[in-house]
């Protein structure tokens, strides 16, 4: 009949097995859902992956490599030493940690989607 009608059903469905204990988790909610996913998704969700992956992996290099010198610099430099408590330091590691992890992130999404764009559309 409509959208409209098929959400108030599953949502009414939903709330009538709420109270009860499914040992299937998500499984039943993908069967039940009303919403039809995308041929896609597999393959969007693969890609999704690689690119939080690929920024884990690139975080924790920068959280290394920047972590040295400014541990170092705490302890050799004596402007450094005065005026970078650990608050300081903390914030200097995790921001190159996150800025390193985005734009990775970033990058491996742009070039998943670039690749996914230049397809063969006449075959």
């Amino acid at each position: 009949m409509g959208i409209l009608s098929d959400m108030r059903s599953y949502c009414a469905q939903q709330s009538t097995e709420s109270h009860r204990h499914r040992s299937e988790g998500d499984a039943v909610n993908k069967i039940n859902s009303f919403a039809i996913a995308s041929p896609e998704e597999k393959r969007s969700r693969a890609f999704a992956r690689e690119s939080v992956v690929a920024g884990f992996k690139a975080a924790a290099i920068a959280a290394v490599l920047s972590a040295v010198p400014v541990v170092v610099a705490c302890r050799k430099i004596p402007w450094a030493k005065r005026n970078l408590n650990h608050t300081a330091q903390a914030l200097i590691i995790s921001s190159a940690s996150i800025s390193a992890f985005f734009i990775t992130a970033d990058k491996a999404t742009l070039e998943s989607a670039r690749s996914n764009s230049y397809h063969d559309k006449t075959a």
